[in-house]
């Protein structure tokens, strides 16, 4: 099984590749959210291109996405589901549009994590508003 902060890379890579199109903004803004979060205290950020290789080759298999999912949900502790959440909220906004297959994945993983709907939408409002422009 792997690890609670692999999982989380893993779910900011779901959403950055679910329009396949990883964006120059969203790598940046994970490399941000792993240097800047204190869920990802002694993690080594030198790692980060590879757990997403190894995110990207779980994908490439057969049933990627489902395998990458159930990955994501076995790692992750109940206090961390949130959290995944809203790195996959900001990550699909970071480039200042969230694309279609951006959303549907992130209903997918809201389902997966079993999130309450109130408590998902209350984080994607809260991710838009980050990200508005003036």
């Amino acid at each position: 099984m792997i690890e609670s902060q692999t999982a989380l890379i893993y779910t900011m890579v779901l959403v950055s590749a679910a329009d396949s199109e990883m964006s120059d903004a969203e790598i940046v803004r994970m490399g941000e959210i792993v240097h800047q979060l204190p869920v990802f205290a002694g993690f080594d950020s030198d790692q980060l291109a590879d757990v997403a290789q190894e995110c990207a080759e779980i994908l490439a298999g057969d049933d990627g996405l489902d395998a990458a999912l159930a990955q994501i949900r076995d790692a992750l502790p109940d206090h961390l589901r949130e959290t995944a959440y809203v790195l996959a909220c900001d990550v699909a906004v970071a480039d200042l549009k969230a694309s279609q297959e951006e959303l549907r994945l992130l209903e997918m993983l809201r389902h997966t994590l079993n999130l309450d709907r109130l408590h998902a939408a209350a984080i994607e409002r809260a991710a838009r508003a980050r990200y508005a422009v003036a």
